[in-house]
């Protein structure tokens, strides 16, 4: 290489990112560790782990061999993420807190101050890959490890923030960087993947949210209208739901083999304050065979010209089938899926993200879908 191009790596105390500063190094990099505190409220109980993982991420740099650095992202995070998730929830929409984290932290704050840092570059240990295509313009494709790819949380990231980010996994599957942590003795070769994000950590949902949102019972109710029980708040309730609903003991019918069937939450009416559960994974009213979504993203900048696509409600779902159709809606770009399949628990809040093969195209949030009948 002969410029050495300075690399800033966002380093979490996890074997993803630092198996990639390891990486980046061994390509003739100069790399800067970042380690990024993006929550204060409570960082120092059991459900949030901040003060460990940036124990483990400065162990790992000394055993790599780079200089890293802590950066307080916490205000920024509160008032682009965290608040957004409340208004969501308030809503009674089930937001992605991931989704706007990487868009407005990541590869926003993160890389405006890797810039100040002299950086030419960043990388992160997502599992993804970015390429150049031959019309100049910068690809997002998914990871190699398909059980890995993260592409669906990357999918806002823009041609300004794709031109300078590095993603050293994408190639690699999640085996294999677990040796290369194994072989090369990192202190973190056998720290579990982190699960969710910081400010919930492992604690109850409901208990967390309780400290933010105002909330109002209800009624709990069929298809046939009938009540059923107690709702504790629509917030605390997401589309597609099995366990919490909290019916106790009630009288379920029974399928041809004999087994009662489970209860999901189907449908919220925010306007009676009413949750609507069904029976049966396979209830008409948990498919949808089309959705609308706004406040769209595209990396490269402007709506595919291709009505043919694929898309994911949801992460770790497989890609679907369907018709891609903008629409305008008050003025405002959105647009409309048409689904060759009807897809299960359309979850107004979270993003559905377009693909074209391994191209991640970008996407929206969900704003409402249709039912199949």
């Amino acid at each position: 290489m002969p410029d050495k191009k300075r690399v800033v790596i966002g380093m979490s105390g996890g074997v993803d990112s630092s198996v990639s500063a390891w990486l980046l190094k061994q390509q003739g990099y100069e790399v800067i560790g970042l380690f990024m505190k993006n929550w204060e409220d409570d960082d120092d109980s059991e459900y949030c782990s901040t003060r460990q993982d940036w124990i483990d991420a400065v162990s790992v740099a000394d055993v790599i061999g780079l200089d890293i650095e802590v950066v307080n992202f916490a205000a920024a995070y509160k008032d682009r993420v965290f608040a957004e998730f409340l208004r969501e929830h308030q809503a009674g929409r089930t937001p992605n807190p991931d989704v706007l984290c990487n868009a407005e932290i990541k590869f926003k704050a993160f890389l405006d101050h890797a810039m100040k840092l002299g950086a030419d570059l960043i990388a992160t240990g997502h599992y993804a890959r970015a390429r150049q295509a031959d019309s100049g313009r910068f690809e997002l494709l998914k990871a190699v490890d398909a059980s890995k790819d993260q592409s669906y949380f990357l999918h806002r990231l823009n041609q300004a923030q794709l031109s300078r980010t590095l993603f050293p996994l994408g190639e690699i599957s999640k085996t294999e960087v677990r040796k290369i942590a194994e072989k090369i003795q990192l202190p973190n070769a056998k720290k579990k993947d982190s699960t969710g994000i910081c400010f919930i950590g492992e604690r109850p949902f409901r208990e967390f949210l309780n400290r933010y949102l105002s909330y109002q019972q209800g009624p709990m109710k069929t298809p046939d209208d009938d009540t059923v029980g107690e709702h504790v708040g629509l917030s605390f309730y997401t589309l597609g739901q099995r366990k919490g609903i909290g019916l106790g003991g009630m009288k379920s019918h029974r399928n041809a083999g004999g087994d009662s069937e489970p209860w999901y939450v189907a449908r919220k009416d925010m306007e009676n304050n009413t949750l609507y559960i069904v029976q049966g994974h396979d209830h008409p009213w948990l498919l949808s065979s089309t959705l609308q979504a706004g406040q769209l993203s595209w990396v490269a900048g402007e709506a595919p010209d291709i009505d043919s696509l694929s898309a994911k409600t949801r992460y770790r779902q497989a890609d679907m089938a369907c018709r891609f159709d903008s629409l305008e809606v008050a003025g405002v770009e959105n647009f409309a899926l048409c689904f060759n399949d009807p897809q299960w628990a359309v979850t107004p809040g979270q993003s559905v993200v377009l693909y074209d093969g391994d191209i991640c195209l970008g996407g929206g949030i969900i704003e409402f879908s249709g039912n199949t009948i």
